[in-house]
């Protein structure tokens, strides 16, 4: 599976970083990112001094660094002083060093990008298009996943109409669709398709993403019809979205004999694709 960019950069440094399932996020040794950016032999001190210079950094330090179990010399594992990934970057931004550079340059690519993105809508997807052609995804795909795009955010337009703006709670309503018509919530379908920060609906099959754009137009549709005006009726909405999806799952596999549940990622099956491909030519 694709990793997060942050461990593409670092992945040949010597920077211990481990998964947090719980979190759903990456977390990277505060010292050994020091010690890579700044061959420094007193850490400890090299930090107290970027925090002395940078108060943003100083005041918020005890919120982003937190202790995580990692391996040391020794095989065992030790609590070690960590940062998630916008942590990481954060105290890269504080750095003075060459080898920060690149990474700050990393950034304020980034940041300029989203800012024209956020001012020029088209040109997200336009990126998108760009993005989902480099991982190898088909046309037709594409095409079908901007239209799930668009399906869930009328969905999240009607939750935020009917009384629920809360991004959380939009996680739950989430959830309880995903739940309803696959039997899986968003995480337990992640972990089953071997997944960590990458999208879900990345990485479906054709089959598992029409079901899952089907709950949610069905969902949006009955919040509209029913005009729910508190959490509990939109969750019911959501319930009922989730079933009609539900049926149509369960008619499909009656006449295919099997799950259409998949554990399948995209990287596995764009890798299939590619050795049919390659034997073809053979």
């Amino acid at each position: 599976m694709d990793q997060p960019n942050s461990i593409k950069l670092f992945k040949e440094n010597n920077i211990r970083y481990v998964w947090d399932e719980e979190k759903e996020d990456w977390y990277f040794s505060v010292l050994d990112l020091i010690s890579f950016l700044t061959d420094c032999y007193n850490l400890e001190e090299y930090i107290k001094e970027i925090l002395s210079r940078d108060e943003g950094l100083r005041l918020s330090w005890n919120t982003i660094c937190i202790p995580v179990q990692m391996p040391e010399d020794d095989g065992k594992s030790h609590e070690v002083l960590s940062v998630n990934t916008q942590g990481l970057f954060r105290i890269i931004q504080s750095v003075p060093s060459i080898k920060a550079e690149p990474f700050k340059n990393f950034l304020a690519e980034m940041g300029a990008e989203r800012l024209n993105q956020m001012q020029n809508p088209a040109l997200s997807i336009k990126q998108a298009l760009q993005d989902y052609r480099r991982k190898g995804y088909s046309d037709d795909w594409i095409n079908m996943r901007l239209n799930s795009i668009e399906i869930k955010k009328e969905l999240t337009d009607q939750w935020n109409v009917h009384n629920v703006k809360d991004p959380l709670q939009h996680d739950v309503l989430t959830d309880v669709i995903c739940k309803t018509w696959s039997g899986k919530t968003v995480k337990e379908y992640k972990k089953f398709k071997g997944l960590k920060k990458e999208s879900l609906e990345d990485n479906m099959t054709n089959i598992e993403m029409v079901l899952n754009m089907l709950a949610e137009v069905s969902a949006s549709s009955i919040t509209a019809a029913k005009n729910p005006q508190t959490f509990e009726e939109n969750v019911q909405c959501a319930i009922s979205g989730g079933s009609v999806a539900a049926v149509a799952r369960q008619s499909l596999e009656k006449e295919l004999g099997h799950s259409v549940i998949s554990s399948l990622n995209t990287k596995a099956s764009i890798s299939e694709q590619t050795d049919i491909k390659k034997l073809d030519v053979d």
